[in-house]
């Protein structure tokens, strides 16, 4: 299965932290799990499956699945 782009609410959903804890941390740069860049007054998120899966220890692959499928009602 190829994910796609990570949403913060999904790293959010993994780490087991709330949405604004993971925009405010990758701001930071105190979550090492993708780049945050602010673009004029918006700011744009990048997470690494890699880099997420090495902090958080579990299979994102798997936990993006369950994640997406739940929010389908699969």
């Amino acid at each position: 299965m190829e994910i796609g782009r990570i949403l913060p609410t999904e790293a959010a959903m993994i780490l087991n932290v709330s949405p604004q804890f993971v925009r405010i941390a990758m701001q930071q740069g105190k979550l090492p799990i993708g780049t945050a860049i602010k673009m004029s007054s918006i700011w744009t998120y990048h997470i690494s499956e890699k880099l997420l899966q090495d902090y958080s220890g579990k299979n994102v692959e798997q936990e993006i699945k369950r994640i997406r499928n739940r929010e389908e009602g699969i």
